[in-house]
């Protein structure tokens, strides 16, 4: 097989075998008493449909497993439920190093469950091994079978989709600091409207979420009444991640008109420092331009009328200094 295929076997809650050959893994999945996880990184077609028809997958669930730009969502087969979800980060450098395209990772895990076995189909550079752990750390869950494992799958897709929502509220957090420099700058929109394309990108795999949960909950293939306390924390967990998706949404929004707001009044102070610098040298020219008449006036060709004419314009222009000064014109 050209992808790495992984699998665990637990026995009443206690890891039991890892890495099976193909014949000893059939033979487990028909054996009631044993939980099988299969995990598939990066599989071909061929190695996929091998495998997952001596599991016991449809040909369905297989192509949905296959299928690009699909979105999560559960499926009912004949001999199990087929899902997608997807794993989230924010950690890398922007997308085609341009900020504006965002920073969101998403890789998609799909998976199938039958009544004593899990498969999961990943890319090769999810950290399954963080799944692994949290199966190993409550092996009393375990012995609730199959449905415990998709349960720490699931959860550990959600606590990184609360990871990635976290990032990003902090990300808008730092650009509301800057929002209100004097100077803010192109590079905070730039930013800002990465952080819009990362939301609007996670909100398409956060709110499906919702659906998937539910649907697991009501068609899993176990009846395992213990479990449905830990899906209903899972649900809740879901809900609250997409009601914190919605908010940022709505506070991204609300940065952009506050910037627009802010831009504008910033302009209406530049526009009104103008004005009352050219009231202020409108005085002297006006004064000026009456002083230079050709017909006699008082003070005329005498000394006393350019005294006349600087008292006006020092008078005239300090006192519209003073008047824009207190109005916060100037």
């Amino acid at each position: 097989m050209s992808a790495p295929v992984r699998s665990r076997v637990w026995r009443h809650g206690r890891v039991e075998e890892v890495d099976l050959s193909q014949a000893d893994l059939d033979a487990r999945v028909r054996d009631p008493d044993c939980v099988v996880w299969v995990d598939l990184a990066d599989p071909d077609p061929a190695t996929l449909a091998h495998l997952g028809h001596e599991i016991g997958m449809s040909s369905a669930s297989i192509e949905d497993a296959l299928a690009p730009l699909e979105r999560p969502k559960v499926s009912r087969h004949p001999d199990g439920i087929a899902f997608v979800a997807y794993a989230t980060d924010l950690g890398g450098p922007a997308l085609d190093g341009d900020v504006t395209h965002g920073r969101l990772r998403m890789r998609r895990i799909s998976g199938f469950v039958t009544p004593t076995a899990l498969v999961t189909v990943r890319p090769a550079d999810f950290p399954i091994d963080g799944v692994i752990e949290r199966w190993d750390s409550d092996p009393e869950l375990l012995e609730h079978g199959v449905g415990a494992l998709l349960y720490g799958l699931l959860d550990a897709l959600v606590d990184g989709h609360f990871a990635t929502i976290q990032q990003l509220d902090d990300a808008i957090e730092g650009i509301e600091d800057a929002l209100f420099d004097d100077t803010p700058g192109h590079t905070l929109v730039r930013d800002l409207y990465g952080i819009r394309k990362d939301l609007v990108r996670l909100r398409r795999v956060v709110l499906p979420m919702r659906e998937v949960v539910n649907a697991l909950l009501r068609h899993r293939t176990t009846g395992d009444i213990e479990l449905d306390a830990w899906y209903d924390d899972l649900y809740d967990h879901v809900l609250r991640a997409a009601e914190w998706t919605e908010s940022l949404r709505d506070m991204v929004t609300t940065v952009f008109e506050t910037n627009l707001s802010l831009q504008d009044r910033r302009l209406n102070v530049v526009m009104k420092q103008l004005a009352g610098w050219a009231a202020i040298i409108a005085v002297p020219t006006a004064i000026t331009g009456w002083f230079g008449q050709n017909v006699p006036y008082l003070g005329f060709g005498k000394p006393i009328g350019v005294w006349m004419s600087v008292i006006a314009i020092v008078l005239s222009s300090s006192a519209l200094y003073l008047i824009f000064r207190r109005r916060d014109w100037l």
